[in-house]
Formats: structure tokens, C-alpha cells, sequence
């Protein structure tokens, strides 16, 4: 699912990971958050609002491009709304 990439950053760099923050049902949490942790380190999922059903999502940069692929296309089936992307 996901590919391997190189990772040429000097070691002494932080990385700086990439955040998603998006607002959901609450029927679909559980399993919008299977799906997203079922591809090995694509990136993890945590609650930012429990109240209005917030998620955030950290992950690697080089994930990116390979999470908004997947984020539209689960876009319709979770009814997802984009709140915060860094």
C-alpha cells in the first residue's frame, strides 16, 4: 500500500511531521480510523475535539501526497470536512 522512500534528511534535523485536522460523523469514527491505521505508517489519528468529532492527523511528510489520495477518496463515504492542513 504504501512505498518505501529514502529518507536523506541530516540525521541532526528534527522532523517536522504534517498535521490534518478534519471534522466527521461520529458514526464513522471507528472505522475511518481502522482504515486510515491499516496502512503501516501512513499516519495516526488522534481526537482533537471529542465534543465536535474532530480528528487530527500527524504524519510524515513524505506520506503526504499518498494520505490526500486517500482522504478523497474517503471523503463522500465519511461525509469528511477539511478544517486545518500543515
Amino acid at each position: 500500500m504504501g512505498s518505501e522512500v529514502s529518507d536523506k534528511r541530516d540525521p541532526a534535523q528534527p522532523i517536522v511531521m504534517g498535521t490534518l485536522t478534519l471534522a466527521i460523523l461520529p458514526a464513522g469514527i471507528a472505522l475511518f480510523k481502522a482504515i486510515i491505521e491499516s496502512y503501516d505508517n501512513l499516519a495516526t489519528v488522534r481526537t482533537e475535539d471529542p465534543v465536535r468529532h474532530h480528528l487530527k492527523l500527524y504524519f510524515a511528510p513524505q506520506a503526504r501526497a499518498e494520505l490526500e489520495s486517500l482522504i478523497e477518496t474517503l471523503t463522500p463515504r465519511f461525509a469528511l470536512v477539511r478544517l486545518a492542513s500543515t
